[in-house]
């Protein structure tokens, strides 16, 4: 893991100098007609930025559709499929509530929209909801290559797992198109470590980009809401997981998030489940002993549908905007 740790300590140096040029750019009131605004930031270091967020995100599908394949295809012999996706999916749907829930809890507590009194003559009109047999019917996809060019996790979730199910039974047929998938698998996971071996400059001209526009200021501005979102992350953090890994997995908290460090540096500052799986698997695998099978189902299927902290970020803001707006 020296490797790991090298390029963990350059990524956070590349959040770091990326903050500190951006904010050295915006506090010289650099604007959009400036050449180093316009050409340099706004234009050279921002191109390098969505380049780095467009390749993470181009490889998104192929890592979640091999992994959970291969995971399916290697679980579904007997019940274990079925068990551990029902335990999976319980504890992902429990631990959603649960974020969700302390965040609406804590944002009528704080009132982090209250007093701003944004005006506005705009009327939002909600769609109605579809039926719930809609919602059900659209989960499994009629044309699987659309589902992935669309980008429709929950339909390409569903056709891994059913394709993982089929190469299960079809004996040696299935057999070498395992073996083709496991090779694949792994130079899927290799072309995610090149690209987070250039991680560092994607960081640092992302960095750069946000603060040379806003400033620090535009975190002020919302510095309740901010701090909102971030104390029911760390309470869902340090309770929530912490209570689970104690008394639900047996695991010692404190070791387990030691252990797991690499992998949360690498999350927040790519801010993607996805390209950090890699590393994650790796983890669980060497780290952990949790077996091969079981990590590459369970960890692209929590990187997909497991999302707490968007749970946590989206509960905040409904009640941030609702009292803003002033509205019940």
């Amino acid at each position: 893991m020296t490797d790991r740790s090298a390029l963990t300590k350059k990524i956070l140096l590349g959040m770091f100098l990326g903050l500190l040029l951006g904010s050295l750019a915006h506090s010289i009131a650099l604007d959009d007609s400036n050449p180093i605004m316009q050409f340099g930031i706004n234009g050279l270091i921002d191109l390098g930025g969505q380049i780095f967020i467009v390749t993470l995100k181009l490889l998104v599908v192929p890592l979640v559709f091999v992994s959970l394949a291969c995971g399916a295809s290697n679980l579904s012999g007997g019940t274990s499929l079925g068990r551990i996706g029902i335990k999976t999916l319980g504890l992902y749907l429990f631990t959603t509530a649960v974020a969700i829930s302390l965040a609406l809890i804590f944002a009528n507590i704080i009132n982090p929209g209250l007093g701003m009194s944004l005006a506005s003559d705009t009327v939002f009109v909600a769609k109605e909801s579809p039926p719930i047999k809609q919602v059900f019917l659209e989960i499994f996809p009629s044309n699987p290559v659309k589902a992935m060019a669309e980008g429709n996790m929950l339909q390409v979730i569903v056709f891994a797992i059913l394709v993982g199910v089929a190469i299960s039974k079809s004996g040696e047929h299935g057999s070498r198109l395992r073996d083709s998938l496991d090779d694949w698998n792994e130079v899927i996971m290799k072309l995610v470590l090149m690209l987070m071996s250039v991680a560092p400059i994607g960081v640092f001209c992302l960095m750069t980009t946000v603060f040379a526009n806003m400033g620090f200021g535009g975190i002020f501005d919302l510095a309740k809401y901010f701090f909102n979102v971030v104390l029911v992350l760390v309470l869902h953090f340090a309770l929530t997981y912490f209570l689970l890994l104690r008394f639900l997995a047996g695991l010692n908290p404190l070791r387990f998030y030691k252990d797991f460090y690499p992998v949360m540096v690498y999350a927040f500052s790519t801010s993607s489940s996805s390209a950090t799986l890699p590393i994650t698997l790796e983890t669980l695998e060497k780290k952990m002993g949790v077996r091969k099978e079981v990590a590459s189902f369970t960890a692209p299927l929590g990187a997909t549908i497991n999302m707490d902290g968007t749970a946590i970020m989206q509960g905040v803001a409904t009640v941030f905007i609702a009292q803003a707006y002033s509205v019940e």
